[in-house]
């Protein structure tokens, strides 16, 4: 994991592979940001010149290298795009400063330490930069022949040491900025792992194996439910997910409590381990990522965590909805009906809308401590991969309020979110002649209507929202940002921020 340090120290005399400086893209050509004024002066004044010959504009995303001039202990500096010159004097943004440090770690990569002399006015903005390199030097290599080729021995591992420049070390502010930026990193990037180990090697067994091991190392509370205590507990819909695996479900409770909380938040998580869509078998195509269908688990247990090791002020609850979706002899059929641990009985119409299946036992137990809020999250719905893309998660909620405050506090942190309506009139498209509700409704919609059937399954009187981050939550594409390849750790910064404005007494 990428180390990260402060440093007050001249980007002259830093001992380090590289020397990051940020440019922005002005209305006549680059424009050196603040904080490379050293690097600037030791051109002559003449950085901005010198990197638009190099083709540098200065917007976001860009990466120019070019020789440290003489009198640089470090070899190289590396000019990194922040986009449009502030049309104010707020300074740059920062999930500006976030993005433009993660694109400088993605291209450090192999490098043993860089010195980060990007824009930072204030903790926050160290905060933002530490918190981007960390998350762009994310790499994923577990299952790599490392060692064993003359190729393997070639290929770049991630940067090995940050040290924000601007920072002062001694300083309160920028000591906790810099905890709590590590806190969040090292919890997301382990969700990130999470989400991209093979399903062969992560089951709800050995996912549960993982959270009890956190647990005794942050002083969680951990309880695990296994077969044998959801079928003690009629937990029908986790059951019936899980009908047709080898490897059994469970159900996950993570419990952070501290003795000056004033308020208890819930967070339940989608955990498919694997999903092949069960008996409706997912067409050709669609199954080589669905190990990726628990990173709403592997969110909600990377925000309990984090919530932990910064000793927030309030008491989270994290339920990881554990099976996988598997088709055989025993799997559940389409017209099954399943009774779930509500009492509610459900007849499946599609044995791969087995998310909603799982979070609704998951929700309804949650639901039995009557939390002050519970937050679902989930990679529910194709739909709302159709509506919202690929990098923006859907926000449904039964109250307007809080609905808009998570948008807010996603904002805040740096992820792109939509609120999302739960349009009464498509509840009507599940009622079933046989059960209570199916699991199925419009097609049309098919996101909200999903949304729709978790909210039979909270309590009366309870706060809640669902996050869909079917879209982001596994990036297929290329790495952007500080976003890489794989998993993303989306929505965990998203809860980690809830819960600290619900610790403050600044959420509702």
């Amino acid at each position: 994991m990428t180390a990260l340090t402060l440093s007050t120290a001249a980007a002259s005399g830093l001992r380090a592979d590289a020397i990051v400086v940020g440019v922005a893209k002005g209305p006549k050509g680059p424009v050196v940001a603040p904080g490379a004024e050293a690097v600037d002066n030791a051109y002559d004044g003449g950085l901005a010149g010198i990197l638009e010959t190099l083709g540098a504009s200065g917007a976001e995303g860009e990466v120019t290298k070019l020789p440290a001039p003489s009198g640089f202990k470090a070899p190289v500096v590396v000019a990194v795009g922040l986009g449009a010159v502030p049309a104010d004097e707020a300074g740059f943004a920062a999930e500006a400063l976030r993005r433009a440090a993660g694109v400088a770690a993605r291209a450090l990569a192999g490098a043993k330490k860089a010195a980060f002399a990007l824009p930072v006015s204030d903790a926050a903005d160290a905060g933002a930069v530490a918190e981007g390199a960390r998350m762009g030097a994310y790499g994923f290599d577990a299952y790599k022949e490392a060692g064993r080729s003359e190729a393997a021995k070639d290929r770049k591992g991630p940067l090995g040491e940050v040290t924000v420049l601007g920072g002062k070390p001694r300083d309160a502010a920028y000591k906790a900025a810099v905890a709590r930026a590590t806190a969040v990193t090292e919890e997301l990037n382990r969700a990130r792992d999470l989400v991209n180990t093979p399903p062969n090697d992560l089951n709800p067994e050995s996912f549960a194996a993982v959270a009890t091991a956190a647990g005794k190392e942050h002083g969680i509370k951990v309880q695990v439910f296994d077969e044998k205590a959801l079928v003690k507990g009629g937990f029908g819909g986790i059951l019936g997910v899980g009908a047709g695996s080898a490897a059994g479900p469970r159900l996950v409770k993570l419990s952070y409590t501290s003795s000056k909380a004033k308020k208890h938040l819930a967070f339940v998580g989608k955990g498919i381990t694997y999903d092949s869509g069960g008996i409706s078998l997912k067409p050709a195509g669609h199954n080589e990522t669905m190990k990726c269908d628990m990173a709403g688990a592997a969110a909600v247990f990377a925000a309990v965590v984090t919530a932990a090791r910064l000793g927030l002020e309030v008491n989270v609850t994290g339920w990881l909805a554990l099976a996988e979706n598997m088709p055989s002899g025993s799997a559940t059929r389409p017209g099954d009906v399943l009774r779930m641990y509500s009492g509610k009985t459900v007849e499946v119409l599609n044995t791969d809308a087995e998310g909603r299946l799982v979070l609704a036992d998951a929700l309804w137990k949650a639901s039995e401590e009557k939390p002050d809020a519970i937050v679902d999250v989930a990679t529910l719905t194709g739909a709302m991969v159709l509506a919202l893309g690929n990098r923006t998660f859907g926000v449904m909620a039964n109250d307007d309020a809080f609905r808009a405050a998570i948008v807010e506090a996603a904002e805040e942190v740096g992820e792109e979110s939509w609120p999302m309506p739960l349009p009464e009139h498509l509840r009507k498209g599940m009622d079933s002649p046989t059960a209570d509700i199916a699991n199925m409704g419009e097609r049309m919609g098919g996101g909200l209507v999903a949304g729709l059937f978790l909210r039979e399954f909270v309590g009366e009187g309870i706060t809640w929202a669902h996050l869909d981050i079917a879209g982001p939550a596994f990036n297929e594409a290329g790495p952007f940002g500080y976003t890489p390849k794989g998993g993303t750790g989306s929505a965990v910064r998203t809860l980690v921020r809830l819960a600290e404005l619900t610790a403050a007494g600044d959420l509702g």
